[in-house]
């Protein structure tokens, strides 16, 4: 079992749900900053959506919601004078190639050698491999803007790897992060009927879980106070287009949307 919370530190963690044709994969909540935090003792796989490859330069769903956020970004994200961006786990590249051709100097990371080397071929643009917790940065790297679209809950120290990317920012420099939010509708009913038994899903005998950490607003929060960043702006949307406006005025969609800033420690 999870013996404290991978952000605050408490021990009052209760079991939240499970996963697993025999609920051998726990998912404990924080009493104390709501963070859910996954037993890892059961297993974790990092690398679980890597391998899928989608074409940036087509016109489809993926795509499409990768446009939306990187239009979430123009419209929040005041005017910077040297434009520098790092996509953390920048996957096709559709994002690094929107902001490139609004003026960015950009910069990939990526798990897979295999996911990089395609990326590169289609886009003619920057992509390095390494795992972004152990990477270290030249003290002259510096970015103006990271983004980390669906990665955040993969990453096992949160806490790091903010700190990390705090250290990479320019002075007021942002960071642009989505994740799956634990607050909305459809996430609770979802957990509510697997905990009575209501629903049950089957899984992959190969199954393993891939969240490390599951946000809401709350430990966001905290986790930009603990490690130096303010909370500019926070939406939610949905992966169904048509639903997305609703969620963004609403803000109980399924996944997160926000932005925040550096600030001193």
């Amino acid at each position: 079992m999870v013996d404290k919370c991978r952000l605050c530190g408490s021990a009052k963690l209760k079991l939240y749900y499970t996963e697993g044709n025999s609920d051998q994969f726990k998912y404990y909540r924080c009493e104390d900053c709501l963070l859910v935090n996954y037993d890892l003792a059961g297993g974790f796989d990092q690398e679980k959506h890597e391998e899928a490859f989608t074409d940036p330069r087509e016109s489809n769903k993926t795509n499409k919601i990768i446009g939306h956020s990187w239009a979430y970004i123009k419209r929040r994200l005041p005017e910077t004078g040297k434009k520098r961006l790092l996509d953390i786990g920048s996957n096709n590249g559709r994002l690094l190639m929107l902001a490139s051709a609004d003026g960015w100097q950009v910069q990939g990371i990526e798990l897979l050698e295999s996911l990089a080397e395609r990326c590169r071929a289609a886009l003619n643009l920057p992509v390095s491999v390494f795992d972004f917790l152990t990477y270290e940065p030249a003290p002259e790297e510096t970015y103006d803007l990271v983004v980390l679209r669906h990665v955040l809950e993969h990453l096992p120290d949160p806490v790091l790897a903010l700190n990390k990317i705090h250290a990479l920012l320019a002075p007021g420099g942002y960071v642009h992060l989505e994740f799956p939010n634990t607050a909305s509708a459809d996430m609770r009913l979802k957990w509510w009927l697997r905990r009575t038994g209501l629903k049950r899903r089957r899984f992959s005998k190969k199954y393993v879980p891939h969240h490390c950490n599951e946000f809401r607003r709350e430990p966001m929060e905290l986790l930009c106070k603990m490690t130096g960043f303010e909370l500019v702006h926070w939406t939610t949307y949905s992966s169904n287009n048509n639903l997305s406006p609703f969620y963004e005025f609403f803000r109980f969609g399924c996944k997160a949307r926000t932005l925040i800033r550096k600030i001193q420690k």
